[in-house]
């Protein structure tokens, strides 16, 4: 197989990703993708870095035996912590989610203060208010760590009247701030979008970053001279780390078309490959 025919391989801890894969399956319709869910190990966002590292790693090991061509890092709080790590492990482009949500979000704000929502892990790294710092130094970030945010998505809740009342008060120090843009620092979150909406009402713009990813993913594929020569759609391969059954009864809620399968896979050890440690 040539490399330009190879799959994009894109992970997270769970379902999550699946937003980021559904629009870059819609921005690149005949892309062959492939889908790792390390759903035995979520959520990611209140594990410690080194634990983080080792899932991730693990995780691309898995996807590089698939032979992708393009690694996607769904998951905020994996490329917090080791987007640089796998960009220096592995000899393939790789693209995480936080700089195309900043991008966009720095676009997007009229007042340059923004609000930012993750995992206690992503909150915790700072590697959205770097970025954005980075890129405007007198912006004003409000974050604010929302670790049930995610069990909440995974367990199918996101009507549930227990998630509008954890919303509101997770979000409630934000009425302090004259904050225009919300920068959804997790890919679950989108799945909470409505009921985040409406809690901070519709005058705030909310950002995330799936569709921002989609188009570096897109752009990267054409400057690499990555693109698929195919002019058919592919079909996509699904697979996580525990309970696929689960995964597949709730992941058909995240994408445009329905997945068919959904495999069951042992993470790898990274202790079996000395240079990656």
């Amino acid at each position: 197989m040539m490399q330009n025919e190879q799959a994009i391989g894109i992970f997270d801890s769970g379902l999550g990703g699946l937003t980021v894969m559904d629009q870059i399956a819609k921005t690149l319709p005949n892309e062959k993708l492939i889908y790792l869910g390390d759903t035995a190990r979520l959520p990611y966002g209140d594990k410690s870095p080194e634990a983080i590292t080792r899932y991730t790693i693990e995780n691309t090991l898995f996807l590089m035996e698939q032979n992708i061509k393009l690694l996607v890092i769904a998951c905020n709080t994996a490329t917090a912590f080791t987007i640089n790590k796998l960009k220096s492990l592995f000899n393939i482009p790789v693209i995480g989610v936080i700089d195309p949500g900043v991008t966009q979000a720095l676009q997007i704000t009229k007042n340059y203060h923004i609000g930012v929502l993750g995992t206690k892990g992503t909150i915790a790294s700072r590697a959205y208010e770097s970025k954005i710092l980075e890129k405007k130094p007198d912006a004003t970030i409000i974050s604010i760590a929302c670790p049930l945010f995610v069990p909440l998505v995974e367990e199918g809740m996101q009507e549930h009247q227990a998630t509008k009342l954890i919303i509101e008060e997770y979000l409630s120090p934000l009425k302090k701030y004259p904050i225009d843009t919300l920068l959804l620092g997790c890919t679950h979150y989108p799945i909470l979008k409505p009921l985040i909406q409406r809690t901070v009402g519709q005058q705030m713009a909310i950002v995330d970053s799936a569709t921002t990813c989609a188009d570096v993913v897109a752009a990267t594929l054409k400057e690499k001279q990555l693109e698929t020569p195919l002019s058919y759609p592919q079909a996509s391969q699904f697979f996580v780390t525990d309970n696929p059954e689960k995964f597949h009864l709730l992941g058909n809620k995240f994408l445009s078309t329905r997945m068919n399968h959904v495999a069951m896979v042992k993470a790898l050890d990274p202790n079996c490959y000395p240079n990656l440690s």
